[in-house]
């Protein structure tokens, strides 16, 4: 179970990431209004922060010590958000609820949610490339770090993985296929992450391949317990549908190995996250913690 210390510290970032993101994103009363009240409204719909997070946890472990991380977590909140509001729409998964709210197009229709999601994503590069650094951060680093989490969100990572799950992919029976979808469409983001806050603080290649694997396994556990909850969950809890993926005949880790094995992979997964931190020792106890965190979620 998760100490209270780690619960304080979660809710603290999260506090600080939701200020951060009221900043830099704009006001319904800026024009056009509609865009930006649809932009806002799905990032403040909840949700967990975890990438935000754990950029903030990376950069900490390697020595940040300022608020220059956060323009940079934030934007990798807005390129999450972005992916949702997309991913619900009716061409792709037709979802009705997200965050326990209706979702974006079912609230402003479907072509300014399709916009909303396209002003996410440049806000978000537009934190990327130095929005709210204020000139703390050369603009090579800037640009270099950009570069890669572009890459991760691309045709070759997050988008790729999407691809993947629309043109039915997902149907192929091999454990291997599905984790290959998940590692792109999940865990690509969060892996980065984790790299990104490493490498704006300046560290050393090894460091940042640490928290690299420690990212990876942790994806794959994020969406093995997210297709569990889809089949054990309740709506009211996980702010969304459940048996969606069913619904969509999908292929999930609680169909393709059943409940009890899906468990004992993500478990796995969550052992070796844990495994690959075991260099950093004391420094890491956050980032251990999360780990177990993302296993016990309920939503």
């Amino acid at each position: 179970m998760s100490s209270s210390r780690f619960e304080a510290c979660l809710q603290d970032q999260k506090k600080r990431i939701d200020e951060s993101l009221d900043r830099l994103l704009p006001q319904p009363d800026e024009a056009p209004g509609i865009l930006h009240e649809s932009m806002r409204y799905s990032v403040f719909a909840g949700g967990k922060r975890l990438r935000p997070i754990l950029a903030m946890a990376a950069y900490e472990i390697a020595g940040g010590r300022d608020e220059v991380i956060l323009p940079v977590a934030c934007g990798l909140e807005l390129i999450h958000t972005y992916s949702l509001i997309h991913d619900d729409l009716p061409c792709m998964d037709d979802d009705d609820l997200r965050r326990g709210q209706p979702t974006n197009h079912k609230v402003y229709g479907e072509g300014m949610a399709v916009l909303a999601g396209d002003g996410l994503l440049t806000l978000a590069f537009e934190c990327l490339l130095g929005r709210g650094i204020n000139g703390r951060v050369s603009h090579e680093a800037l640009g270099r770090l950009a570069g890669r989490i572009a890459a991760a969100v691309g045709s070759l990572g997050l988008v790729g993985g999407q691809v993947m799950d629309v043109a039915g992919f997902s149907q192929d029976r091999r454990l291997e296929t599905l984790e290959s979808i998940c590692r792109l469409k999940t865990g690509r983001l969060i892996e980065v992450s984790l790299e990104s806050g490493a490498i704006l603080a300046g560290a050393e290649d090894s460091l940042v391949d640490i928290l690299s694997r420690y990212g990876r396994a942790l994806g794959l556990a994020f969406q093995i317990t997210d297709d569990i909850l889809n089949v054990i969950g309740d709506t009211k809890t996980l702010g969304k549908a459940v048996n969606s993926d069913a619904s969509h005949h999908k292929i999930t880790f609680p169909e393709l190995l059943g409940l009890d094995q899906a468990r004992s992979h993500a478990r796995l997964q969550v052992e070796e996250a844990k495994h690959a931190l075991s260099p950093l020792g004391a420094p890491a106890w956050f980032l251990t913690e999360l780990a177990d965190h993302v296993l016990e979620r309920q939503s």
